[in-house]
């Protein structure tokens, strides 16, 4: 069968086994929709929060900026990991401890103020709308190119199968569609990383093939022959890193903080039936995590050198189907500089902005570029998500392989964004309606509440798929940041200090949201002219300004703290029933 065929039958098959789970445990009561029940074994919840986390970014666009920015890339590795240490330690036993349903249902009740908890929902839809918008974006990628679709309509695709189990089955639903989700998307990754590793250097296992001999005779490393390549052609040094030591650090920093406060993993650790579970689930999730994530720097590096013997200097009439494919769905482009119908690929753009085509067909059957060129050398426009998703088929692996892969980035965007757009109802219905406005509801107006929301925010984040502000991992990171500038700070400082109060919370998290998201907002969409390291405040670019925003957070918190009223008596002693078990009692879920 064709690659075509095969991807039909492998996404067909697994959606048909996402949806039969999401049947088979439909959601009952509120518990059900917002925590599972409370039920879940550890092993079970840590493969579905390493699904839920591991997203489109992680599986699609990760492995793709490692493969373009080399040594930079490792930021994302270092802080993504770095920040589920953060969660394990600090976070998750006590929130569980804490019992109950949602991130803004421990601010508002540890902070007795119901503005904190508006104040928290605000933060939360914020970072999720924006996590979730790159989810929706690998939806439909994945579609348009494996099932012959536009991305618009594989957004639409996706949001339909989201709709169905995240409604009907709610937390009780997502987390078993995640098990097989993590199974589905694990499969997907190691196996062409797999066989690409023993293509390039004969060994099986990528994460040692990183490191070894290329199997060409030359004698050179992976990385070395790599470097050799890229500063043949122009390009800096594979392994030299480009940013400065002060934003390295700040991504660094934003990421795992960002990671540690992210509402959609957090909620995972109030599924477990008891404290210690929180612990193992994250124990656990480490482990499953860790497969992924240390195979990604070899993917990266296999897939840039793969990409230039394929296209470089190659005639563009002698192209495998992958390269014209991905060209007729916007994420490849080429322009025919100097006439010769050879591709030449070098360092800078070639040509202004992304690619946008008519329907002629230039001399030598390329696409048509619309865009006028750039005084560049380079003639290539390779849109960094694809080198997942076309890493297979540019290393010539079996069909069955690339169909594979096209369901493990679908597992990987469906599981993160079915997780994100329960939180955001979960919020809306329980928070805001439930807690805030109308406290008279029963638990079933409730979940219909909770499910109606969870269809407006599919239709939302639909619309955000469609109309990204930025490639998945980028768009990924900027939501780490926001979750850093806001959440984290007051989630923290609400379990280890006594003395933090409402008003300086809510000045604290509103001063990190505002300025972090006014910061992106400035350097990404008003100015976008200025975002280089000369304008940028301290060097720090727009993925790392949530370290400041976070350091702004605690700062605002702590002075407002001390000129405000002192935390009640009933808080104090809470947060020290949450940090000091009493016995083996924990509180039931309200």
């Amino acid at each position: 069968m064709d690659v075509q065929t095969l991807t039909y039958l492998f996404v067909g098959a697994s959606f048909a086994l996402y949806i039969g789970i999401a049947i088979a445990s439909r959601a009952a009561s509120t518990s059900d929709f917002y925590v599972a029940g409370g039920h879940v074994h550890p092993v079970a919840n840590g493969m579905a929060t390493a699904a839920d986390w591991m997203s489109a970014a992680s599986f699609i666009s990760m492995a793709g900026i490692i493969a373009f920015l080399g040594y930079d890339g490792s930021v994302y590795l270092m802080g993504w990991t770095g920040g589920y240490v953060l969660l394990a330690l600090l976070l998750a036993p006590y929130l569980r401890k804490f019992g109950e349903f949602t991130v803004p249902d421990f601010i508002g009740r540890r902070y007795y103020s119901g503005t904190a908890r508006v104040v928290a929902v605000i933060s939360l839809i914020v970072v999720s709308f924006t996590y979730v918008a790159g989810q929706m974006r690998g939806v439909g990628i994945v579609f348009s190119q494996f099932l012959d679709v536009e991305i618009t309509w594989g957004v639409i695709i996706g949001m339909g199968v989201v709709f169905f189990y995240a409604v009907l089955g709610g937390m009780k639903g997502i987390t078993y569609t995640q098990v097989a989700q993590y199974c589905v998307l694990i499969f997907a990754y190691l196996v062409p990383a797999i066989f690409i590793s023993m293509l390039v250097t004969g060994v099986p296992v990528p994460q040692l093939g990183l490191g070894a001999t290329v199997a060409d005779g030359s004698g050179l490393s992976v990385l070395e022959k790599l470097d050799r390549v890229l500063v043949d052609l122009g390009f800096g040094p594979y392994t030299d890193g480009s940013k400065s030591t002060i934003d390295v650090f700040a991504i660094t920093l934003a990421l795992m903080v960002g990671t540690a406060g992210l509402p959609h993993v957090i909620v995972r650790f109030f599924t477990v039936p008891h404290v210690a579970d929180a612990r193992r689930s994250a124990g656990y999730a480490l482990v499953f995590i860790a497969l992924l994530y240390t195979t990604a720097p070899a993917v990266g590096a296999f897939a840039r050198l793969n990409f230039i013997d394929t296209v470089h200097d190659q005639a563009y009439e002698s192209m495998p189907g992958w390269f014209k494919s991905w060209e007729d769905v916007g994420l490849i482009g080429w322009l025919d500089k100097n006439a010769d119908g050879v591709i030449q690929y070098a360092p800078g753009a070639p040509f202004e902005g992304l690619p946008t085509y008519d329907d002629a067909r230039g001399s030598n059957g390329e696409r048509t570029l619309v865009n006028p060129p750039t005084d560049s050398a380079n003639e290539v426009y390779v849109d960094r998500d694809i080198m997942v998703l076309a890493n297979p088929e540019i290393a010539r692996l079996p069909a069955w392989v690339v169909a594979l892969v096209a369901a493990g980035g679908v597992a990987a965007a469906l599981s993160t964004a079915a997780g994100l757009l329960l939180v955001i109802s979960s919020s809306v219905s329980h928070d805001l309606i439930r807690n805030t406005f109308a406290r008279q509801l029963t638990d079933r107006q409730e979940l219909r509440y909770a499910r109606i929301a969870a269809a407006v925010a599919i239709g939302v984040a639909g619309y955000l798929g469609i109309n990204p502000p930025g490639f998945v991992a980028q768009v990924v990171a900027f939501a780490f940041g926001l979750a850093a500038a806001s959440l984290f700070p007051a989630i923290l400082m609400g379990i280890f200090s006594f003395r933090m109060n409402k008003e300086g919370a809510v000045a604290g998290m509103v001063t990190g949201l505002v300025f972090t998201f006014a910061y992106i907002v400035y350097f990404k969409f008003v100015a976008p002219e200025h975002n280089h390291e000369g304008y940028w405040w301290f060097g720090i670019s727009p993925e790392g300004i949530g370290a400041v925003g976070a350091a702004l957070n605690f700062a605002t918190a702590a002075v407002v703290s001390r000129f405000t009223p002192a935390v009640p008596a009933e808080i104090r002693t809470l947060v020290d029933n949450i940090r000091v078990p009493r016995g083996a009692e924990e509180p039931h879920m309200h």
